[in-house]
């Protein structure tokens, strides 16, 4: 059996012990409503920025460590966006996703990563994700692709939507105790699509933190 991304579904939640959850509501996301989910919003519609392309974005640890082993690959294939606040925040949504990663491989929910890149219901996901892989005896391995980027800033600059699609096909659960990487046949089930709400840190220029996490499992249009 294979552990998929970040969201599982609840088949494999029965199945492997696993509760993952996402904050939010993908039937809201996918309304097609122009306001951002969760964020505090202006009178206009916000800007759409950061399409897509084939560049990775380098880490902004900003002193705090979101290093990776080895065999523990993310890939964030975006580019980043002209808007300062757009491609601070898309950076730090990169963060967010190696911090979780980072508490996989240490074993904690407590990283100082974790505390830097998430805040509010973005924080309890964390955790939950990360708790599930230590209860589970999981870490993980492989590479996770993140592509098909897009930010929305709200109107009073302090949200910013960073959508994307994610692709799990190689990236695979490895039990501790044994060394066995849990792999399954590529599908559907493979494929997720993420919209991150990221909050401007009050006391700071350059750090976003994740607020809200909205998932859309087995996402057709990340194929």
């Amino acid at each position: 059996m294979k552990r998929r991304s970040l969201h599982v579904a609840a088949a494999f939640v029965a199945a492997a012990g696993l509760v993952l959850t996402a904050c939010g509501s993908g039937e809201d996301e996918a309304s097609g409503n122009d306001k951002i989910a969760g964020a505090d919003q202006g009178p206009e519609t916000p800007k759409e920025s950061g399409k897509p392309s084939g560049a990775p974005v380098e880490a902004k640890p900003d002193g705090v460590d979101v290093s990776l082993p080895k065999d523990m690959n993310l890939v964030f294939d975006w580019e980043e966006p002209e808007e300062e606040n757009e491609a601070a925040a898309m950076s730090d949504a990169a963060n967010f996703f190696r911090a979780i990663y980072r508490g996989v491989d240490q074993r904690t929910a407590k990283d100082a990563s974790i505390a830097a890149y998430a805040t509010g219901e973005g924080l309890k996901y964390a955790e939950t994700q990360i708790n599930a892989w230590i209860e589970g005896g999981w870490t993980a391995t492989g590479t996770l692709r993140h592509y098909d980027v897009t930010t929305r800033s709200s109107e009073n600059g302090k949200s910013v939507q960073v959508a994307f699609c994610a692709d799990s096909g190689k990236f695979y659960g490895k039990e501790i105790k044994t060394n066995n990487v849990l792999k399954t046949q590529p599908s559907i089930e493979d494929f997720d699509y993420y919209k991150i709400v990221m909050a401007k840190y009050p006391t700071s220029d350059g750090l976003w933190q994740a607020s809200k996490v909205f998932v859309e499992t087995k996402a057709a249009k990340c194929q």
